[in-house]
């Protein structure tokens, strides 16, 4: 694989996961990407972005990004779910595990393999 693919096969399985736990990285990461990155910086930004605590807000967002991926193909149950999850996981309830999990096992049904990939899905 050249240079350029395995920068790109690195972002998108931890883009998410970045994401997550820091929007500020996930925008940098972002703006670096335009530019001739190399993936030892790519790494250590990636790395940077994973010693912050994700906050409540930035895993809502981070979910909610990935439920886009269903959110047209769902059925009203699985909708009905994802939400009570949310709503659960923000008034510290469940876990953000749980809500993930529903992501991924959503994922694999809807055979989504860019979110199967997804290193924020996998423990």
């Amino acid at each position: 694989m050249k240079r350029r693919g395995m920068i790109e096969k690195l972002w998108a399985e931890e883009k998410y996961k970045v994401m997550m736990h820091s929007q500020k990285h996930y925008n940098l990461i972002r703006e670096e990407l335009k530019k001739d990155i190399s993936i030892e910086t790519l790494e250590i930004l990636i790395n940077d972005a994973f010693k912050i605590t994700p906050e409540s807000g930035s895993v809502i967002n981070t979910a909610d990004h990935m439920w886009g991926y269903f959110k047209k193909v769902c059925t009203a149950a699985e909708k009905n779910e994802y939400m009570r999850l949310k709503e659960a996981y923000k008034k510290e309830e469940v876990p953000a595990e749980k809500m993930l999990a529903f992501i991924r096992k959503s994922a694999d049904k809807y055979e989504v393999e860019y979110l199967q990939k997804s290193t924020v899905l996998h423990k």
